[in-house]
C-alpha cells in the first residue's frame, strides 16, 4: 500500500521531518518525507496498512512544538512505490 499524505500547521522549524523519518523508518516503510514551499509536509510512504495506520496516527500528532491542524491522505497506485527505498528526507542539508 502506498499513500501521499500532506500535514499543515505549525509543523516547519519544529522538526517533523526528522520525526517522520524516525517513526517511518522504525515501522520500516520506505518512502520520503520534505518540507513544501507553502510551509507544509508532503510525505509518501509504502508498506503494510498496519504500519501506514501507525504512521498516520504519528502523524496526527507530531513532534512536541509542532501543532498539526489538518492531514490530508491519499492513495497512491502501486507503481508509485517501485522506486522508493529506505525512507529519507528530501531537501534536508
Amino acid at each position: 500500500m502506498v499513500l501521499h499524505f500532506l500535514v499543515m500547521g505549525r509543523v516547519q522549524g519544529v522538526g517533523f521531518r526528522w520525526f517522520v523519518q524516525r517513526e517511518a523508518t522504525e515501522l520500516e516503510l520506505r518512502g520520503w518525507v520534505r518540507n513544501t514551499e507553502e510551509g507544509d509536509v508532503e510525505i509518501v510512504a509504502a508498506g503494510h496498512p498496519e504500519d501506514l495506520a501507525e504512521l498516520r496516527a504519528s502523524l496526527k500528532r507530531g513532534p512536541r512544538g509542532s501543532r498539526v491542524d489538518r492531514l490530508i491522505e491519499h492513495t497512491l497506485e502501486e507503481k508509485e512505490a517501485r522506486n522508493l527505498d529506505s525512507f529519507r528526507i528530501e531537501g534536508a542539508w
